[in-house]
């Protein structure tokens, strides 16, 4: 059985929440018949106004893995906003959270439009769904569909017996491949740096530093590629660990008294976070390494470079001088995110998935 949290802020959200409760069962059992459905109502304001979507969603993943519920989703009476644009609802399939504004809703046919949107929303949650793109062709419709059957099937299957963590990673990894892609991708870690103003701007000007300093020239000169491929370990472990330890992504494995699928959930939220925050660092790297290398090629005379090392220079030594630079500027990248408030790196690497279509009802 599939168990979903509605929270609801104290007064009209918590009246809208109990008089959609009795129908909203049935109409998600219509709308995906492959589950057992049963869902929960709570009534918990969550955080004190105002406050931000990163707060809110913080808060609700915190009540859902104390209830022990495979996602939730939060009626709020705040309002809403992403990049400065309000909207009517979010939905992190990462962290199993969904939040739907009730100002948000307007005044009329205030209950149909609730549970519509709060269906809409656990579609989303189950993965690699987007709710807000009704411009499907066929193809796409079935995709969709055997998507959430086989998320449903994943969600409602009771686990094998296992002694700890690691049986548990190797079951994610092997049967729930699919559900950990659909997370990733909706995360889209190849952005993740470049939503982080300050990390991309370190990891800039490190690297153009980089590129006119005549001792970097002569470094490079002088690692093999041994020690620069340590290097570049280094420098992305350090934007790996500046942006899971300094913002506080790590989520802390609850007490084996928990239950099973809390801890279940808590190493897959992990296990996304870190996946998401290594292909985001390796994006940044490719992206300087790239640029580094035009740069060297067209900025940086070759006759310039072999006057420092003492010898003349060819496309290898360029290469060389390029792969350090982009290291370096990756170790600047991660001093950069260091700087980045724990909101900005949050909504950086979950990347919230507004509802578009209902946004565009209001």
């Amino acid at each position: 059985m599939t168990v979903i949290g509605l929270v609801a802020s104290p007064g009209p959200a918590a009246d809208l929440a109990q008089s959609v409760l009795a129908d909203l069962t049935d109409l998600v059992s219509v709308r995906l018949p492959e589950g057992d459905w049963q869902i929960r109502l709570a009534v918990d304001r969550l955080v004190d106004a105002p406050a931000d979507l990163n707060r809110l969603v913080d808060a609700a993943r915190r009540r859902l893995l104390d209830e022990g519920w495979h996602m939730a989703v939060c009626i709020t009476d705040l309002p809403l906003a992403t990049q400065r644009r309000p909207v009517v609802a979010h939905a992190s399939a990462t962290h199993g959270v969904a939040v739907l504004s009730l100002p948000a809703l307007g005044a009329v046919s205030v209950t149909r439009r609730a549970e519509d949107a709060i269906a809409r929303l656990i579609e989303a949650l189950l993965g690699d769904v987007d709710p807000g793109n009704a411009d499907l062709d066929d193809r796409a419709v079935r995709r969709r569909q055997v998507a959430l059957y086989r998320r449903t099937r994943e969600l409602n299957e009771s686990p094998a017996a296992d002694t700890g963590a690691f049986g548990l990673i190797t079951g994610v990894l092997t049967g729930n491949l699919r559900l950990l892609l659909g997370m990733l991708r909706a995360n889209r870690p190849w952005r993740l740096v470049s939503r982080l103003s300050r990390a991309l701007a370190a990891a800039l000007a490190v690297d153009v530093l980089a590129l006119v300093t005549s001792d970097i020239w002569r470094l490079a000169n002088s690692l093999g590629p041994v020690r620069l491929s340590i290097l570049t370990v280094g420098s992305l472990l350090a934007v790996v660990l500046s942006l899971v330890l300094g913002a506080g992504l790590w989520e802390r494995m609850p007490p084996r008294a928990a239950g099973r699928p809390i801890r279940q959930q808590v190493a897959l939220f992990n296990i996304v976070t870190i996946l998401t925050v290594v292909i985001g660092a390796a994006a940044l790297y490719g992206e300087l390494m790239v640029l580094t290398a035009v740069g060297v090629l067209v900025m940086v005379p070759a006759d310039l470079i072999a006057a420092a090392v003492g010898h003349p220079v060819g496309i290898g030594d360029q290469v060389q001088l390029a792969w350090l630079a982009s290291s370096l500027g990756t170790l600047g990248g991660a001093l950069g995110a260091g700087l980045e408030s724990d909101e900005a790196v949050r909504e950086a690497a979950y990347r919230y998935q507004p509802d578009n279509e209902l946004t565009a009802d209001r």
